[in-house]
């Protein structure tokens, strides 16, 4: 069957359909004569078992092997109808081993593109295709599900929706833009804290679910004859002309122009404050997920636009299904490491079951959803428990590579700044990763599990791609698997941690013991029956551990936890909480405090990338220029009154600007409100006297001195305690 069924071809590009079978899960899709299919080992050494079934039978083909390298593919094209089903075999990996099982990719291109959408989240109770440059009307009840999918791809899709029980009586309430922007104080809406899109009395009428896209438009009209009329297009069909049309048997009176929800239309406001457009951003089968909150009557358009860059110059069609209340799919944003990934819906942490328990209010940090603060307790009740007595912080979302192999440690010590070969068994490493520019792609931190085992620590999926890419071309003889979704770890911080923890944790007797677990090093052991990492680290600027399982045990792991420190006074804390400590302690953040245009010195980490490192590594010609001839400092700066300081904040010398705030925060056991901030080197001396400036930068000024920074224990003597 295989060689009637299957033929080598070329790799499909990466616009075509992609299918993402989990590390120790399988996926199935079906084929069409035609469809060529590349089934690619993204990170290497992971196996597949791909099952065929046509109609000469079934064929099970396995698929790479036990040193496949990154990137490692097999191309085929189905030459008859086949059902395939394709696994990737793998168990739970333990925290103290580096076998995790992990992707493989599914890329279809097929014969007949217009044929493929998206698998039903449910069984739908509508399935209605919207042609192109037309619009369809359709009744929803409350707590059902509207699904609206681009079929082909960067296809803007118009959406109204009004209170059917009010245009039954005659009255029109609809979504309306401007009530919905000032309540969720967002451009448009999406799943989470702010979620919801609202009619003119204020009332919600539906929320966002899911959201594989994230770019949208609520401030502008459907398009218009006005609009087509003017660029010198009269006639052209328009969105307004075909929802008066769909919408007219509801009793819904026409408009000359219809304010809506512009899903899947990519416009942005410029620094000159035009609004300007550019070619969508949603690939074929992105859709948008809502929820009813009452009984609507709705309205979905295919927007004609071909005159600009609004559908990618190609009117495509769009599909709407319904779904039932009882389908009740999770909420999330969809994540994408690089724009030919695969979309990852916002995932649960391990410990997502105990943390929802506790609080409603969740945010999507880097693809989880994550507590900003507990239900009677808030930021300031938490972070008092992480100073004086312990807090419990879920910190999962941190990314996890395991990086193994005969040159793991050439590999890294290669991509990171700080020297591999000092690092000991059993220790742990804060470290920069750089450009060759010098550069920062991320800050993290390196466990050493033995001697060619290595754990990458770090904030951003990149790292994982980049490491890859940096082994491939070195021709270096290393791996590098993505363990994020085989650990869940928690920060116990506080000093009163040690005492907590110590009681609860036996290790093996040729480990060390909480007790006597120095700074930077983790220890192997057992929780009751749970197997756990133990790491003396944290982001708190206390004395505190990060405690790693398997996500499967993290609420056992949290009940012991708490349980354990309830004696203690041990409270759950949240995002906002840990803001406020880490600032206070000088714990710099992506994205805030350093970027890829922040060299190590410039983020206030110059310790990070040491002198004393012999060996070169990427960024280091780069950075011992920047060393030699630094421009720009991180400092503390100690605020004048209580008013409100936050990144980006530009800081004075008088008229001229001399800096930028990165991180800000009012200091509960300071008093005061305190802040990081880029300098100038010739404005970082201690003392020097600066203004913040607000509104235009000039019109207002909020006082500001150089301080020691850290603010809080600059010495780390709580930390080392």
């Amino acid at each position: 069957m295989t060689s009637a069924a299957l033929a080598e071809v070329p790799f499909p590009t990466p616009g075509d359909v992609l299918i993402v079978v989990s590390g120790g899960g399988e996926a199935r899709f079906d084929l069409a004569p035609g469809d060529r299919v590349r089934i690619i080992d993204p990170e290497g050494l992971q196996p597949g078992v791909l099952v065929l079934r046509g109609p000469e039978g079934e064929d099970r083909i396995a698929l790479f092997g036990d040193a496949s390298p990154a990137g490692a593919d097999h191309g085929f094209t189905a030459q008859t109808a086949l059902s395939c089903t394709l696994s990737a075999p793998g168990t739970a990996m333990a925290p103290d081993a580096q076998d995790a099982a992990t992707d493989l990719h599914v890329r279809i291109a097929r014969a007949d593109p217009a044929s493929d959408l998206p698998p039903p989240l449910a069984e739908p109770l509508l399935d209605l295709r919207v042609p192109a440059a037309s619009a369809r009307a359709y009744r929803v009840r409350a707590g059902d599900y509207i699904q609206i999918i681009d079929v082909a791809g960067r296809q803007c899709s118009d959406f109204v929706a009004f209170d059917a029980a009010a245009l039954d009586q005659g009255r029109e309430l609809g979504i309306d833009a401007t009530v919905t922007r000032t309540l969720m104080g967002r451009s448009f809406s999406s799943p989470g804290l702010h979620a919801r899109y609202f009619d003119a009395g204020l009332r919600p009428l539906v929320e966002v679910v899911q959201d594989t896209v994230g770019r949208h438009d609520t401030f502008l009209l459907a398009c218009a004859a006005r609009y087509y009329d003017d660029q010198g297009y009269p006639g052209h069909p328009n969105c307004t002309e075909n929802f008066n049309r769909a919408l007219e048997p509801h009793g819904v009176a026409p408009r000359a122009g219809w304010p809506a929800i512009n899903f899947f239309y990519n416009t942005f406001v410029g620094a000159d404050e035009t609004i300007a457009m550019d070619e969508p951003w949603s690939r074929p089968g992105d859709y948008v997920l809502l929820r009813a909150l009452t009984d609507l009557v709705c309205a979905s358009s295919a927007c004609p636009d071909d005159i600009d860059p609004a559908n990618g110059w190609n009117p495509t069609d769009i599909h709407v299904r319904l779904y039932d209340r009882s389908a009740a799919p999770a909420a999330g944003n969809a994540h994408r490491m690089t724009p030919d990934a695969p979309a990852r819906l916002t995932r649960e942490t391990g410990f997502h079951p105990r943390t929802t328990d506790l609080t409603r209010q969740m945010v999507d940090y880097r693809g989880f959803w994550l507590p900003t603060a507990y239900t009677n307790h808030g930021a300031i009740a938490e972070y008092w428990a992480c100073r004086q007595r312990a807090a419990l912080i879920d910190l999962s979302p941190l990314r996890k590579f395991e990086v193994t192999g005969p040159d793991a440690e050439a590999l890294m010590d290669l991509a990171v700044t700080r020297d591999m070969t000092k690092l000991a068994v059993g220790q742990i490493v804060y470290t920069a990763m750089c450009h060759e520019t010098g550069g920062m792609i991320d800050d993290g931190t390196v466990f050493r599990l033995g001697p060619t085992n290595f754990r990458w620590v770090c904030g951003d999926d990149w790292c994982g791609v980049w490491l890859r890419q940096l082994a491939a071309e070195r021709g270096l003889q290393a791996w590098v698997r993505s363990s994020t979704d085989q650990l869940s770890n928690v920060a116990l911080q506080g000093p009163l941690s040690r005492a907590i923890l110590s009681p609860l944790v036996t290790t093996p007797a040729h480990r060390p013991t909480v007790a006597e677990l120095g700074w930077f090093r983790f220890t192997t052991g057992r929780i009751g029956d749970i197997p756990v990492v133990v790491s003396r680290t944290g982001y708190s600027g206390e004395l505190g551990y990060e405690i790693w399982c398997h996500p499967t045990r993290a609420p056992d792991l949290w009940d012991a936890l708490i349980e354990a420190g309830a004696p203690h006074g041990i409270l759950p804390c949240g995002l906002d909480a840990l803001d406020i400590l880490r600032i206070e302690a000088g714990l710099v953040f992506a994205g805030y405090d350093f970027c890829d245009q922040t060299d190590p010195f410039e983020a206030g980490i110059g310790f990070a990338a040491p002198k004393s490192k012999r060996s070169a590594f990427i960024g280091s010609e780069a950075l011992a220029r920047r060393r030699e001839h630094p421009q720009r400092v991180l400092a503390g700066l100690a605020i004048e009154g209580a008013e409100h300081v936050g990144h980006g904040d530009p800081v004075y010398a008088g008229r001229v600007q001399v800096g930028v705030i990165t991180s800000a925060t009012r200091s509960p056991i300071l008093g005061q409100t305190i802040a990081l901030a880029r300098l100038d080197v010739s404005q970082g001396a201690l003392g020097t006297a600066l203004t913040i400036g607000k509104l235009d930068g000039q019109q207002k000024r909020i006082g500001a001195e150089v301080v020691r920074f850290p603010h809080y224990d600059p010495d780390k003597t709580r930390v080392r305690s």
